[in-house]
């Protein structure tokens, strides 16, 4: 099932995150039909690291919302979350 598309109105790192996976799909779907010129590849693969990178930036928000919540006084305890790769291992 598609994910309701963003509205400018949304800010949210949650709504960005949305409008962004939604992009990334989308693009890759495009690239992977290999009707695309060499340059208009190159074009969309950087779109798309920019689209990766704006991703991870609204996880990475979204934990640390998480472990605020978890226990606001001392954030700074709390673990991290298991098996999510660092930004090394993407």
């Amino acid at each position: 099932m598609p994910r309701k598309a963003a509205t400018p109105k949304d800010s949210s790192p949650v709504a960005d995150f949305e409008a962004s996976l939604d992009a990334l799909e989308t693009l890759v779907e495009k690239m992977e039909h290999g009707e695309m010129t060499l340059e208009e590849s190159l074009a969309a693969y950087e779109r798309g690291v920019g689209l990766y990178r704006r991703c991870q930036q609204a996880l990475e928000q979204a934990e640390l919302r998480v472990k605020l919540l978890t226990d606001p006084d001392r954030p700074d305890t709390a673990r991290d979350f298991p098996d999510v790769p660092s930004d090394g291992d993407a």
